[in-house]
């Protein structure tokens, strides 16, 4: 049984259940990060049509020459980084019947409604949340990457960054 159907069940009305609920909400936040608190812009990549917010004080990394993507570097901490890029998915013209196609199930889907797979690794000095993408022969990727010490503090970051990431239909 929920927790509101417990407390209503007490009689102990609305307010009670409004307030627990913002308690246990309040509780799941990450210390430091806001949106409303952080003034956005949006990467665009015209090679690929993809694009996503980033933080406006964010420094770019020198972009590739074949503008498939680029990087971004927060002003407080040069280990932390966001990043965007995509490649077209090259076929094996000699055998396609040999080709054994990876099913990869999806486990994320964006505001706009593109499924994909997000997958986070944690290792002993760096750690990563990374975000694939494909439609058609593209294949898009996102990764937010920090420091594994402090990779709780951009958990919720980056996620909000990989839900906002955008494709041209």
């Amino acid at each position: 049984m929920c927790t509101a159907t417990v407390l209503k069940a007490r009689g102990l009305g609305r307010k009670i259940c409004a307030n627990a609920l913002l308690v246990i909400l309040w509780g799941c936040a990450v210390p430091g990060f806001n949106t409303n608190s952080i003034t956005w812009e949006t990467y665009k990549n015209s090679r690929y049509g993809f694009e996503f917010p980033r933080p406006s004080n964010w420094t770019e990394l020198p972009r590739p020459e074949n503008d498939d993507g680029t990087a971004f570097v927060s002003p407080q901490n040069n280990s932390v980084q966001i990043r965007g890029w995509a490649g077209n998915q090259l076929q094996n013209p000699t055998n396609k019947d040999s080709i054994t196609k990876k099913s990869i199930n999806s486990n994320f889907k964006t505001a706009q409604g593109v499924s994909g797979v997000l997958m986070v690794e944690v290792g002993s000095l760096t750690s990563s949340m990374t975000l694939t993408l494909q439609q058609g022969q593209v294949k898009y990727y996102w990764q937010g990457q920090s420091n594994s010490q402090e990779f709780d503090n951009y958990y919720r970051f980056f996620y909000y960054i990989a839900q906002q990431y955008r494709i041209e239909k």
